[in-house]
């Protein structure tokens, strides 16, 4: 099998982000991850749930987790309606990925890298495996990790994280390329706040386990 390309896509642009993924599948293998962020916390905020987050990842309770679960199949059905005939919608806590429970974030798991059978199986009849970031548990996992964690498992050829920035950003202007050493340190040095914490943590991870990684128009590379 040809190396997958791996799409993270945030909830924010998923819908958007068909046609860059149809540009995309029809070059070569495409495997999405999706998150769903902001409907999640708007739905949190309606129910009256607390809406926390800590180095850019979503503290869940047992209620949060059912809002969670219910915005990512929600997001995950309108991205496959806007991909089309040729995505195929799964759940990461009926796959199989797993993930190591993070307690102090409550139902939130560290995800351990995977090839999944029906990932696999989709990818040999040329469909677009489009999933949502849940684990066995179900515990509820940040879309960059996960979508890192099946690059590496999937022996990806490359990971590219797309969403409403357009890289990382030094002063307003995009970075073209970060060695991945450097953005750990700047990382450990609290350079970093938000959403982009997990994204360029999981695109260190990803480059230095081999897996070519872009954050928008930003490259991260291991030496």
């Amino acid at each position: 099998m040809t190396r997958p390309i791996v799409v993270k896509c945030g909830g924010a642009i998923a819908e958007s982000a068909a046609d860059l993924i149809l540009e995309l599948a029809a070059l070569e293998p495409v495997v999405v991850v999706h998150g769903a962020g902001p409907q999640i916390s708007a739905e949190m905020e309606r129910r009256g749930l607390e809406v926390q987050f800590v180095g850019g990842r979503r503290v869940t309770s047992k209620a949060a987790l059912e809002v969670v679960r219910r915005s990512m199949l929600e997001v995950n059905a309108a991205l496959c309606a806007a991909v089309g005939d040729l995505a195929l919608p799964l759940y990461g806590d009926e796959i199989g990925l797993r993930a190591q429970q993070v307690p102090m974030l409550g139902m939130v798991g560290d995800p351990v890298p995977s090839a999944p059978e029906a990932v696999v199986a989709a990818l040999d009849e040329g469909l677009i495996p489009v999933i949502a970031p849940l684990a066995a548990g179900p515990l509820n996992v940040n879309a960059d990790e996960m979508a890192a964690a099946l690059a590496v498992g999937l022996d990806a050829e490359r990971i590219l994280f797309v969403s409403d920035v357009p890289g990382l950003l030094d002063g307003g202007v995009v970075v073209p390329v970060i060695d991945a050493e450097e953005a750990g340190k700047l990382l450990d040095a609290g350079a970093f706040q938000g959403g982009i914490i997990p994204k360029l943590r999981a695109a260190i991870t990803a480059a230095q386990l081999g897996v070519r990684a872009e954050i928008g128009r930003t490259q991260v590379v291991a030496a």
